[in-house]
């Protein structure tokens, strides 16, 4: 079974803010596949269904960002995952808006949340993609860029890589990370080129 753990923040007043972006990817999802998020047992919500014959649970930690690693943890005991079947899902300031990256593991980059998660885990080998939503702010405001919505001329750049990333969602899920990787290798570039129209 795999677990696809979208980071973010709980409450309206962090819909659709960069920090989010995981949850929005998990939100497409679930609306793609209409399917609808549930408080659980533990420190997030869920909801679990399967593709082909590939059972899955998707989560958003109601823990805050600081403190994903506690949710996370709890979802790999309770539900037995085995690492190589988590993917985690963030936003990253290092990457231009709508960028895309995949790891399969790596340090936190400076993002609270997977620091919060490598320390719980004690471990950075699981996988996580990694969500661009870039860096135009100045010294000293990186909390309240990353705290902010997306401008509206950005709106349909993430519409594009939100949807690319619901189908690597999609392959992770009925293949296994490989598959996933591979679509992502002969991919990206289009989903690229058709951000980079848009952004003209």
């Amino acid at each position: 079974m795999k677990a696809i753990v979208g980071l973010g923040n709980p409450g309206n007043k962090y819909n659709n803010t960069r920090h989010n972006i995981g949850f929005m990817i998990l939100d497409a999802f679930a609306n793609t596949h209409s399917l609808s998020f549930l408080p659980d047992l533990g420190d997030y919500n869920s909801v679990g269904s399967s593709l082909d014959t590939s059972h899955f649970f998707l989560y958003k930690p109601t823990t805050y960002m600081n403190l994903s690693g506690k949710a996370v943890n709890q979802i790999i005991s309770s539900k037995n995952i085995e690492l190589e079947n988590l993917l985690v899902i963030a936003d990253d300031i290092n990457l231009p808006i709508g960028s895309v990256r995949l790891r399969e593991s790596g340090g936190d980059g400076g993002h609270n949340g997977l620091s919060s998660i490598i320390n719980s885990l004690e471990t950075d080998k699981f996988n996580r993609l990694r969500f661009g939503v870039g860096n135009d702010f100045e010294a000293g405001q990186m909390p309240n860029y990353v705290l902010d919505k997306f401008y509206e001329n950005e709106q349909e750049l993430i519409r594009l890589a939100t949807n690319f990333c619901v189908t690597l969602i999609e392959k992770f899920i009925v293949g296994n990370k490989k598959e996933m990787m591979n679509y992502f290798s002969r991919e990206f570039k289009n989903i690229q080129n058709k951000i980079n129209i848009e952004e003209k």
